[in-house]
């Protein structure tokens, strides 16, 4: 049988690989971003500022753990993307197993623990009274799906070192639909307030899931003409070839310590800088809870609308590793350098447009989720300082991205960890100390964070020759 290769990444335009690679995965991260934001919207229409307090606190916990899920299988990312753009088929193989393997443990002790730890995690974000029943609430319903945000995003590793980001924009589409029509039952007509939001997320994402793997099982989808055609994506091929394909057999499943060495050499700094990133934001969230429940929602509110203003920088950060990985086991470098290149400029000018805009929008923004004065007014002057940080943070995402395909990771690592120690966490603390009637001075803190990330950046490409992309283009 013909051998099925990855999408090919290593060729054409190198601008429209970018686009092509990154437009499915940020519409993918919207659809993601949208059905958190659906919990938002349906408990701030039918329920009270204790609960629209609850659910940002617990979604900022689970959206911490999220990431550095997706941290960790980064590392599966860039070592499927290098064999495979280098046309080795049986190390991709063992990649796309032992990645499977690997992680179906981890999530079951990592939900085991959060489950017995709950209590304590919602002591540590100093959540305020009125909130803690319903954050504890949430946050249990939510550490029991934990097995399916895990393999969800494990799903979307897979098929993007494979070149593929639209099979998991189809998955997401699935979840969002599920999840807005969840919500909606439980949030709006059983009132179960924060209960129904954490129910209606985690049966979604249980539903994509499934979804995803049911295709896989059988190899096909629906045909909008009816009938059902064979699923074209890579990681589909793969799953239906068996010893076909891409060689996808009982062996591949078998842990193998250099594939999972390999993983774990990328994967873990990349997680680990991810989760002191969330805990930077979590310690914000604390500092916001301690002004007051007004604060706190306001906080909350703004880390949501954020979040969907970051789909670019992280779909250009996937795109970026993926596609420099690729080029680079195909010895490709020209092109993975000028894929950094062309990712700098598009988050650079997509930050400033956006960061512009947000200083005349904020107002009606806070109001579609708010209808306290206090929380909009704060939140409002929060998101115009706050906003910044998409500029920048567009910029070290890249330059994230690639440091990983280069499997140098540990810079990644070494950038956030300074600005996090140096600067996110002691401005937001002071500006917070200082400034007590207003959250503007503390919405800078993660802007300049992100300049002294893309300084350390600069500076690592010429400390460090090999990485510098302007020597080899």
């Amino acid at each position: 049988m013909k051998k099925q290769q990855a999408e090919n990444l290593t060729t054409g335009s190198v601008f429209g690989n970018i686009l092509c690679f990154a437009l499915p995965y940020m519409l993918s991260y919207f659809l993601q971003t949208l059905y958190g934001m659906a919990d938002l919207f349906f408990v701030g229409r039918f329920h009270g500022t204790d609960s629209i307090t609850a659910v940002s606190i617990g979604s900022q916990v689970m959206h911490m753990l999220t990431v550095m899920i997706v941290g960790l299988a980064m590392g599966s990312t860039i070592g499927i993307g290098r064999s495979a753009g280098a046309g080795r088929h049986k190390k991709t193989a063992c990649y796309v197993g032992n990645t499977a393997v690997l992680f179906a443990l981890g999530s079951l002790v990592l939900t085991a623990v959060l489950l017995l730890f709950a209590g304590q995690v919602v002591a540590v974000m100093s959540t305020p009274a009125e909130a803690v029943e319903g954050t504890f609430t949430y946050l249990r319903v939510c550490f029991l799906g934990i097995p399916f945000i895990t393999a969800y995003n494990v799903l979307s590793s897979i098929f993007r070192g494979l070149g593929d980001a639209k099979s998991p924009m189809y998955f997401v589409a699935v979840a969002c639909v599920c999840n807005i029509g969840l919500d909606y039952v439980f949030i709006g007509v059983f009132g179960l307030g924060a209960l129904g939001a954490a129910l209606g997320t985690t049966l979604a994402q249980a539903i994509s899931v499934l979804a995803a793997l049911a295709v896989l099982v059988t190899g096909s989808r629906p045909c909008r003409h009816g009938g059902r055609r064979p699923w074209q994506s890579p990681l589909g091929r793969l799953a239906i070839g068996g010893t076909g394909g891409l060689g996808l057999g009982k062996e591949s499943f078998r842990l193998q310590r250099d594939i999972v060495g390999s993983i774990l050499k990328v994967g873990i700094p990349v997680a680990v800088q991810d989760g002191f990133i969330q805990i930077a934001f979590i310690v914000i969230t604390v500092i916001a809870n301690r002004r007051g429940l007004q604060d706190a929602a306001a906080v909350g509110i703004v880390e949501k609308f954020i979040g969907i203003l970051f789909l670019v920088p992280s779909s250009l950060l996937s795109a970026v590793s993926a596609l420099a990985a690729q080029n680079l086991g195909a010895r490709q470098y020209r092109r993975a350098h000028l894929t950094l290149g062309y990712a700098i400029g598009l988050a650079a000018g997509f930050g400033l447009v956006a960061s512009v805009a947000v200083q005349f929008a904020a107002t009606g923004i806070l109001g579609i989720f708010e209808k306290n004065g206090e929380v909009i007014r704060l939140g409002s002057e929060y998101l115009r300082s706050y906003v910044w940080d998409c500029l920048f943070a567009g910029i070290h995402f890249s330059f994230s991205g690639y440091f990983c395909a280069m499997e140098r990771s540990g810079i990644s690592f070494l950038h956030n960890a300074l600005s996090i120690v140096l600067v996110r966490i002691p401005v937001a603390y002071l500006a917070s100390w200082m400034y007590v009637d207003t959250l503007y001075p503390m919405g800078w803190a993660a802007p300049l964070g992100s300049l002294l990330s893309v300084a350390v950046c600069v500076w690592a490409c010429f400390v460090w020759k090999e990485l510098a992309p302007w020597k080899q283009c």
